[in-house]
């Protein structure tokens, strides 16, 4: 088995299940999925849909942050949506996170997230 580590943050949602925040192995770092949690109150942002994306990147970077990264260095971005009609929104607050190169990325609609979020994102991220 590789040598892995845990990666945890309070600046970021607890886990709410049986996974961790983070899982580094060597240089890679595997981010789980963020939900628009505010991490001190473990309960959803209110706000429309641009609140919550700002919140989920938020609470990547806070992750990236923990690994010892930062959200330039994901390579790979997962975007759950509820509704596939917020892609122009996740572009938009996308470009207000990143700069190019920006990370190879997969948009999934999907029925449902935990906790009745309307977006999650996961992603890989790779430490120099």
């Amino acid at each position: 088995m590789p040598n892995r580590s845990t990666i945890s943050t309070d600046k970021a949602p607890a886990a709410i299940g049986t996974y961790s925040q983070a899982i580094k192995v060597g240089s890679t770092v595997y981010l789980s999925g963020q939900i628009p949690l505010d991490p001190a109150t473990m309960t959803l942002v209110e706000g429309d849909i641009a609140v919550q994306i700002r919140r989920v990147f938020d609470n990547l970077s806070a992750v990236c942050e923990a690994a010892g990264g930062n959200l330039q260095a994901i390579v790979k971005l997962n975007i759950f949506l509820t509704d596939l009609s917020h892609f122009a929104t996740v572009n938009e607050i996308m470009a207000q996170y990143f700069h190019e190169p920006y990370p190879a990325r997969a948009a999934i609609g999907v029925a449902a997230l935990p906790k009745g979020a309307e977006v999650e994102m996961d992603g890989v991220l790779i430490l120099e």
